[in-house]
């Protein structure tokens, strides 16, 4: 019993030490596109891949289009997969590049691959969005502005477009504590971004020949990261470059999209360990960070909840084991505080406590998924956005 106990309090040590080390160096760490107006002009190629994505396809591809940087550098791509008609007529007279797309099996990756393949017009980035992403008028500035410092892979920060709802609520919290720890944290650390899945971009070159090896189903962005890493680009964080993204309403939803996330973390995490430890004893830190030390967590929602468990469990049985209460108070104190810089103070109004107390039911839906991650990797688990994203 006392072994295991000791193994619980190495894991959580861990736990709470990089994501405190991170929290501090996403404090410390400031960087700001470097805008000027001596930077050339890059063209840029936005690449928008749309599964089933009528409900909000229209509306952001429009929004998108009024974004401040010159028409003729940059080209909207929509990479329609499964789209109604109705929708591809609408989008045939906007000002964009609609490419087609039909497969047996869709993933994001495919989609990608092919219209990079079909672009025949030369560019110099490729930016990947999501279907509902909207960008902020001057965040292809900002990208530019990176590219031309002599960036090759650049994160945006991606925030939230709504807050309907408490979920939505939650689901932005989660994405401010990511952009500060394992973003603009892990920049400070000296490592990569994460990257996101989207509101990213990269040289167009780079981007075409790193995705033409991969095959990914899910979490296409944590293999394409780790491919980066290896060969030397560091991802770039760029927190002043917004992308405002739709939050998950509703919990069903919630449900469909961590148990995607979680089961491309460990699938990932088991087909580049060897890599990560080779990396960790050749001294190649960032790519050991992106393959394993990220990786190996659960899920944050479920630390958090289990460590409050084991708190409680302690302070109840306190006579019957062997560690301090106290310790894991403590431990549960820093991991908390730790998140508090992610979140502005305008954040902190009664929509975002009122949320907190979805915490349980999130706690509970993430760990059930624990056990429901079989084969969830090798099929595509599509999100839905827009008002029917329920049904």
């Amino acid at each position: 019993m006392i072994f295991v106990e000791y193994l619980i309090l190495v894991y959580f040590l861990y736990v709470v030490g990089y994501t405190a080390s991170c929290s501090l160096a996403g404090m410390i760490r400031s960087f700001k596109s470097p805008l000027t107006e001596d930077w050339d002009l890059h063209k840029i190629a936005i690449l928008v891949p749309a599964y089933k994505e009528d409900a909000v396809i229209l509306s952001a591809t429009a929004r998108n289009l009024m974004v401040n940087y010159p028409k003729e550098f940059f080209e909207l791509f929509v990479i329609a997969d499964s789209l109604k008609e109705e929708s591809l007529e609408a989008l045939r007279k906007m000002p964009i590049s609609l490419i087609e797309v039909d497969f047996e099996k869709s993933t994001k990756v495919k989609s990608l691959n092919f219209a990079l393949q079909k672009i025949e017009r030369d560019f110099d980035i490729a930016l990947i969005l999501d279907a509902d992403n909207v960008m902020k008028e001057d965040f292809l500035q900002k990208i530019n502005a990176c590219y031309a410092a002599g960036f090759k892979a650049i994160q945006g920060r991606r925030t939230a477009k709504n807050k309907n709802t408490d979920f939505a609520v939650l689901d932005g919290l989660s994405e401010m504590i990511n952009n500060h720890i394992y973003r603009d944290g892990n920049c400070g650390m000296g490592w990569s971004s994460s990257l996101i899945g989207s509101g990213m971009a990269f040289e167009f070159e780079l981007l075409k020949e790193r995705l033409s090896t991969m095959t990914s189903v899910g979490g296409f962005d944590r293999e394409l990261e780790v491919l980066l890493v290896e060969k030397g680009h560091k991802v770039v964080y760029v927190p002043d470059a917004w992308v405002y993204d739709e939050k998950v309403e509703k919990a069903e939803v919630f449900a469909g999209q961590r148990k995607r996330w979680i089961a491309s973390q460990y699938h990932y995490l088991a087909k580049f360990w060897g890599l990560g430890m080779k990396a960790l004893f050749t001294g190649k830190l960032a790519l050991f960070n992106s393959t394993i030390l990220r990786n190996i967590q659960l899920p944050r929602v479920i630390n958090l909840g289990l460590l409050g468990l084991i708190a409680l469990t302690y302070s109840l049985l306190s006579s019957w084991l062997s560690l301090s209460p106290l310790i894991w108070w403590s431990l549960l104190a820093v991991l908390i505080l730790s998140f508090v810089p992610s979140v502005p103070l305008s954040y902190y109004n009664k929509d975002f406590f009122k949320s907190l107390a979805k915490l349980p039911q999130a706690f509970g839906i993430m760990f059930s998924l624990l056990f429901k991650l079989k084969g969830a990797n090798k099929k595509f688990i599509h999100t839905p956005h827009g008002q029917n994203s329920s049904e």
